[in-house]
């Protein structure tokens, strides 16, 4: 049955191969189910849904790619969108996380829209490559900078804003002994790495009185609320009431080149391309678009693609199959919250992922064309704000305007789309216009 529908032997691979495909990219990327939570709920957002809503947009989101895209790329809450959600949205605008949800369930029906029309296509064309770039290296700036404040390795300061934490402190000691041992692992090229240093980090503040499980380890799963933003009404109204424009767009622009970029990367490793096409594209973007809508829905920030799901392809996972496995040892994890929730508790445990997963993001560096000046500094204005503002919206929007504003100066507005144009007069409206 699985060799026919998942056309095993069309792509060169089998049962076996496909359950160690599954089980190497749930390794890889479990990881999500301790540090969302742990992210949402410094927005106020309750530990237990976020732990449940992670769960379940995961297993949406993954099954829907596995069964009607057939391929080996898993879907999660995305790293940088949860950080923005909890201290840019709910935190620098003053929001509950519930209107907060809302304006995710928003930008996911509006991501549902475009992967039904070409418009999406015409919208990922349109963005210059450099400003995309720009993007993914200030997100990865942004939840890198979250991880080292969380533990207290960088603090505030009252001359230079912040300034070097106390390195004898237990927690500092307990981070740099974790980012230590993670990036031993990863420089060894184990799978799991980061689930395993969190593995590792926990035992030796379980062992050094810093971790305790008050609450047991195992736990049968509580149901979120359904519609935690109050109706899909309510969702639409809260946006235009909020002036949440700026959010919506930031979550349905990451989440669109997030998505777009990973699955094409992963595509190519796994041999799936044809030409430069990514055969049935419409349908796995819909499994992100539905996967962040069911999520908002439940309580989560906005899903995308993960990457990691190339450690699975690369153990051999060439088809959806590979899906099926990584969604069930999700469906396995969700009776594991009492674990996870005293693991999150400790920020030492988490934040070296956050660490981590910002280094890789700035692979993208490497892709900006430094050498021409119009093209550069847009992209170095949005990866410097990023961080600095702790606002994705903020960055993204000083990129766009700044860009045809250069273009333009130097005579080269042909080469700004018209759709780029829009959104420099509407950010710039924004910047503007709207309080923050």
């Amino acid at each position: 049955m699985f060799t026919n529908f998942f056309k095993l032997k069309e792509n060169q691979t089998s049962v076996k191969t496909e359950l160690i495909a599954g089980l190497t990219t749930f390794l890889t990327m479990v990881y999500i189910v301790v540090v969302n939570p742990g992210i949402l709920s410094e927005a106020g957002a309750p530990f237990d849904a976020v732990f449940m809503a992670t769960i379940i947009a995961t297993v949406v989101g993954t099954l829907w790619m596995g069964l009607f895209a057939n391929y080996p790329i898993a879907i999660a809450p995305g790293m940088g969108l949860n950080a923005y959600f909890a201290y840019s949205v709910v935190g620098g605008m003053g929001i509950s996380y519930e209107v907060a949800f809302g304006a995710v369930f928003v930008s996911g029906i509006l991501f549902v829209i475009l992967s039904l029309t070409p418009f999406r296509k015409k919208l990922i064309e349109a963005i210059p490559s450099n400003l995309k770039h720009g993007i993914t290296a200030g997100i990865g700036l942004f939840i890198a900078f979250i991880g080292l404040r969380l533990t207290g390795l960088v603090v505030s300061h009252p001359q230079n804003l912040v300034g070097l934490g106390d390195l004898h402190s237990p927690q500092v000691l307990l981070t740099l002994t974790g980012l230590a041992v993670t990036l031993i692992l990863m420089a060894l090229n184990v799978n799991g790495a980061l689930f395993l240093g969190m593995v590792i980090t926990g035992t030796i503040a379980y062992f050094t009185g810093q971790l305790k499980f008050e609450s047991g380890v195992v736990g049968l799963p509580s149901m979120p609320d359904v519609f935690i933003f109050g109706s899909p009404i309510t969702a639409f109204t809260d946006m235009f009431t909020y002036g949440l424009y700026a959010a919506v767009f930031s979550f349905l622009l990451v989440t669109i080149f997030d998505t777009t970029g990973t699955m094409i990367g992963v595509a190519e490793q796994a041999g799936l391309m044809k030409g430069n096409k990514m055969p049935r594209a419409r349908q796995a973007l819909l499994a992100d678009s539905v996967a962040t809508s069911v999520g908002a829905v439940f309580g989560t920030s906005p899903t995308s693609a993960y990457i990691e799901s190339s450690s699975g392809v690369a153990a051999g996972g060439r088809t959806g199959m590979t899906n099926m496995v990584v969604a069930f040892m999700f469906l396995v994890a969700m009776f594991f919250a009492p674990l996870v929730g005293a693991i999150s508790g400790l920020a030492a445990i988490t934040s070296p992922t956050l660490i981590i997963v910002g280094s890789f993001m700035l692979s993208s560096l490497s892709k900006i064309d430094w050498n021409t000046f119009d093209e550069a500094f847009p992209a170095f204005l949005i990866i410097l704000t990023m961080p600095l503002t702790s606002s994705i919206a903020t960055g993204i929007a000083l990129g766009f305007i700044s860009y045809p504003l250069l273009k333009i100066v130097r005579g080269k507005w042909r080469e700004v789309h018209p759709l780029v144009m829009l959104f420099a007069v509407l950010f710039f409206i924004q910047l503007a216009y709207v309080p923050h």
